[in-house]
């Protein structure tokens, strides 16, 4: 019974670990940068890896080309830019979650002057109208590249894939962060989190380096220089203690700087501009090249190639053809010019350094190193300069600059999915921009006059740690009141940065139901209004509920009975406390979000269970002054009470304890007890507006049939080239001798005409013509040909087929011998079983030769026979009653020897018997067998004990064995979760 129980058990737990089938366990990042996008992967068997792009390319560009009936992405998108660049769009970046007076949507316009911006008067944000009917938010546009970049993905998994970590820059407020979320939704990605793309970074050079990190805490800034913006990152990585896991690295963003317009775009643009000055001074042309849009996307395309050159080349030769008017440009620009260009940029290079070591409150001697990442960071002058800046000997270049938060973000991706198991890494990031509440009441002075007051309670300090939740409690309200949700204090940005900014004010809320539940509780006493924040792992703000809590108190009458005294007693005893009642402690009054450490101690223990737990929502409270003094002096005073009443019961007499036990009889048992309503909840968002749930159903329905339409038309032209392959392919093999064989001449007169006629068809109408007619034009060609192919192919298979069933025959034939031969005392086997063997051999061998026979009379042209899949059927039924009688022969006990034997006889048999086992041993790991294998079989081995047969399914479970190489192969093929 043991043994069953022990079995099932292993049995269950090797179920838990079988792979689901029902669903894609696959997981994907997207580093979406403002110019490229990379995206990584991890499914069964793939760790962690770059995703290619069609073009076998681990990186693409963020474009979109948008024409009258043609999509196209990537690299195919910027091809037509070139020619016609009012229908790509490109750097969607910075006009993402922006109104339409925002300083960048004028940028975007001065660098994009081929596209119309408009406003949309329900937003207030902007849109792209290219015609009437195409019209797209940036949102739909970036949710397009999301939607293509998840079918790269998919193509790369060859399996479905939905769930996504998304980096995003780190300064993105939080319009600009949902904006991110609504084109993903569009797409129809589900995204596990919004990682800010330093974060990434720090996550990926962290988890290759788990061996370094130790208790002894590591400060690194990560310098990050994209094409859009630049990052400057303080990262400090330590080991901490956790409940879960123990000991583990975790990395806490300390300090952030950053520059929105500082990057390679800007150079680019600034090497463009210079490129069309010289062509203009050249006077080969009396129009102004700037004012012709597809010449000064040559000159773009040629000027982004250039600053590449000039990063490795003192000097180099922009050379473009027919850039206007059919006139060639040519011009040498050295790397000192294009450095003179970019000067008032690259004073701008140590700007985002000072505002990291500021919000860190740092020096450059604490930290370690500098980690270049972006791609720009590789010319040469931004090097120099941040190495000046910095005072350190040298810039570290140890991560891979471009690839390194895919990276990161897909190691997360796994660590959130429920399918991956990943060595834990803990992070914690900081919100670089504080949030406050904001809320008025009437106060009424001692002169009697009224006045309303203002206050302000931070939700959410400057580089606090996320995710995490916040309790604000509502003292002083007894009716329905209105609170705002806005920014805290922005100076620590530059006037520039405040107007790309945007709204400070965030969110408005209106609390209704809060005097209902005041008239509804009158009796009750009331603990505030309470609202509940969240900011979740992507740094989204969300306002979860707001609750009106109240505190009663619940008179006991009725005395303990018997059974409840018994249990009390047993209770004190094991530690359970005193059993008397104590009306402070009987049930928390104040909600466990709102508890606020102590002072010092407790601080140092807040900070213990961040570090341990940062995955968890740190939890705390802000609200009125006064009332969160009062309510902390009565938990004070009620924990008091409950340790003196605690030491004066060991200290009482019996006496004392008997005169106590007789008052308490008397009086009545008070029990408090909380009560919370919730508060209906009404937002007006101040900022940017969200997309209405009519709107977004807009969007996802015009992606559809964007995608629908794409996918038909790769069905049709997959179905032309088939066509248009076809044909080609079957009129070449009419000339064939393997294929004339087997037709007559008016079936290949018929074929050939066919032929002949579809291809005329093709060059006057197919390439014109519907997916439908081009299918049934197919479909019928190869009904045409169906038969000549299938003779072609039965052909070919023979000679293999026909040489594995001989084969199998003679092996067959001798092992049926050999087992014949075996005394009748050590026989096995029945007559049954032998009988039935040479039965299938016999008829086996008589269907081959008649109708071998049979074929052999018939002509190349006729239909066959003998048949491919027949031959092999019969073959598959004489290796399966072979296999039958081998798999016996592994596990038959051995018969009893008779004793009366001759010493002689015994150690004749017991020889044999050696050379059997030798022999069985080559046997189980040969099948079928060699052919002197029947005349040396004996009674082998006995079937496996129970015990053999636990140790054997034990052996798939990665979680019990891990002695033997055996088990260390089972663990990894039996594992659905790779470990990474």
């Amino acid at each position: 019974m043991r043994e069953r129980l022990s079995l099932w058990a292993a049995f269950c737990l090797i179920v838990a670990f079988l792979p689901s089938q029902t669903g894609s366990v696959a997981v994907m990042s997207v580093d979406l940068g403002s110019e490229w996008i990379k995206i990584a992967l991890v499914k069964p068997g793939v760790p962690m890896e770059i995703v290619l792009n069609k073009e076998s390319r681990r990186k693409t560009p963020v474009a979109v080309c948008l024409k009258e009936n043609e999509r196209l992405f990537g690299d195919s998108a910027l091809g037509v830019a070139v020619k016609n660049p009012k229908v790509v769009y490109r750097f969607l970046q910075s006009i993402l979650g922006k109104t339409a007076d925002n300083p960048q949507v004028a940028q975007y316009e001065k660098h994009f002057p081929e596209h119309q911006l408009q406003r949309d008067e329900k937003r207030g944000t902007v849109f792209f109208k290219s015609s009437e009917e195409l019209q797209y938010t940036p949102e739909e546009l970036l949710g397009m590249i999301l939607n293509y970049s998840r079918g790269l993905a998919q193509d790369f998994a060859e399996q479905p894939v939905k769930d996504a970590v998304i980096t995003v820059p780190v300064y993105f407020n939080q319009a600009e962060r949902r904006a991110v979320l609504q084109a993903a939704s569009i797409a129809g990605l589900k995204v596990l989190q919004l990682i800010n793309d330093n974060t990434a970074v720090a996550l990926n050079y962290g988890v290759f380096r788990r061996k370094d990190i130790n208790s002894t805490a590591q400060n690194i800034m990560f310098y990050d220089m994209g094409s859009g913006s630049t990052t400057a990152t303080i990262v400090m990585y330590q080991t901490v203690k956790t409940k879960e896991s123990g000991t583990q690295p975790q990395l806490q963003i300390r300090g952030v700087g950053f520059d929105r317009t500082l990057g390679g775009f800007e150079m680019e643009l600034r090497l463009r501009d210079h490129l069309a000055k010289l062509f203009n001074e050249q006077k080969k042309s009396k129009k102004d090249v700037r004012e012709n849009l597809r010449a000064m996307a040559k000159l773009l395309k040629e000027a982004q190639r250039l600053k590449t050159v000039l990063s490795a080349n003192a000097e180099h030769t922009a050379q473009i053809e027919g850039l206007m008017d059919d006139i060639d440009f040519k011009a040498k620009v050295t790397r000192s010019e294009f450095e003179a260009l970019c000067e008032d940029l690259f004073d701008r290079v140590p700007g985002p350094v000072k505002e990291a070591l500021a919000a860190a409150e740092m020096s450059m001697d604490e930290i370690e190193q500098v980690i270049l990442v972006g791609g720009s960071t590789r010319v040469p002058k931004v090097q120099d300069v941040l190495l000046k800046a910095v005072g350190k000997e040298e810039l570290s270049k140890n991560i891979n600059a471009d690839e390194a938060a895919a990276m990161g973000a897909v190691y997360q991706a796994a660590a959130l999915s429920k399918a991956f198991k990943v060595k834990p890494f803990l992070v914690r990031d900081a919100a670089l921009f504080p949030i406050q509440v904001e809320f008025s009441r009437e106060t009424e002075e001692e002169d009697g006059m009224k006045t309303v007051k203002h206050n302000k309670r931070i939700l959410f300090q400057r580089m606090a740690p996320y995710p995490q939740r916040k309790v604000i409690t509502f003292n002083r309200y007894t009716d329905d009141f209105v609170f705002n949700i806005n920014y805290g204090d922005l100076s620590f940005l530059s006037e520039q940065d405040l107007k790309v900014f945007g709204s400070q004010n965030l969110t408005t809320v209106k609390l209704s139901g809060v005097g209902s539940s005041f008239k509804k509780h009158s009796d009750a006493e009331s603990k505030g209004i309470k609202a509940h924040f969240n900011m979740d792992e992507s740094g989204v703000l969300n306002l979860d509920r707001v609750e009106s809590v109240f505190e009663t108190v619940v008179e006991e009458q009725e005395e303990e009975s018997t059974l409840t005294k018994l249990g009390n007693t047993i209770s004190s005893l094991f530690g359970g406390g005193s059993s008397e009642p104590n009306a402070n402690v009987t049930e928390p009054v104040t909600d466990e979000e709102e508890v606020i450490p102590e002072a010092g101690k407790d601080q140092d223990q807040s900070e213990k269970q961040e570090e341990s737990a940062p995955e968890k929502s740190e939890e705390g409270k802000e609200g009125e002054p006064q009332a969160e003094e009062q309510k902390d002096d009565k938990e004070d005073k009620a924990e008091t009470q409950g340790e003196t009443e605690a030491e004066k019961t060991e200290e009482k007499s019996d006496a004392e304890k008997a005169e106590e036990t007789e008052a308490e009889k008397k009086s009545k048992i008070q029990k408090k007890s909380k009560i919370s309503e919730d508060i209906t909840v009404e937002l007006e968002v101040n900022d940017v507006l969200d997309p209405s749930t009519e709107d977004m159903e807009v969007s996802k329905k015009k992606l559809q049939d964007l995608t629908d339409r794409d996918l038909e038309k790769q069905e049709r032209e997959k179905t032309l080239n088939s066509l248009e392959a076809f044909i080609f392919e079957t009129q070449d093999k009419m000339y064939q001798d393997e294929y004339l064989a087997v037709v007559t001449e008016e079936e290949k007169e018929q074929i050939t005409g066919k032929l002949s006629e579809a291809s005329s068809w093709m060059d006057e109408e197919g390439y014109t013509a519907g997916t439908k007619e081009l299918k049934e034009k197919l479909s019928e060609l190869k009904k045409l040909c169906k038969a000549m192919f299938f003779r072609v192919e039965e052909r070919r298979k023979w000679p293999d087929r026909l040489a594995a069933l001989d084969s199998m025959l003679n092996h067959s034939t001798i092992f049926l011998k050999s087992v014949r031969l075996i005394p009748e005392a050590d026989q096995i086997f029945t007559d049954v079983e032998l009988k039935t063997l040479e039965r299938v051999i016999n008829e086996s061998m008589t269907w081959k030769n008649e109708t071998v026979a049979e074929q052999e009379k018939l002509s190349p042209t006729e239909k066959p026979v003998l048949l491919s899949k027949d031959i092999e059927a019969k073959r598959s039924l004489l290796e399966r009653e072979v296999n039958y009688l081998l798999n016996k022969a592994k596990f038959a006990k051995p018969k009893p020897k008779d004793k009366a034997k001759d010493k002689n006889t015994t150690s004749t048999e017991n020889s044999k018997a050696n050379n059997t086992t030798n022999s069985t041993e080559e046997a189980e790991k040969v099948i079928p067998p060699k052919s002197d294998y029947a005349e040396e079989v004996k009674p082998a081995e006995e079937p496996p004990t129970a015990e053999e047969k636990e140790e054997t399914i034990l052996e798939l479970n990665p979680a019990e064995n891990t002695d033997t190489e055996s088990t260390e192969s089972s663990k990894s093929e039996k594992h659905i979760a790779d470990e990474l």
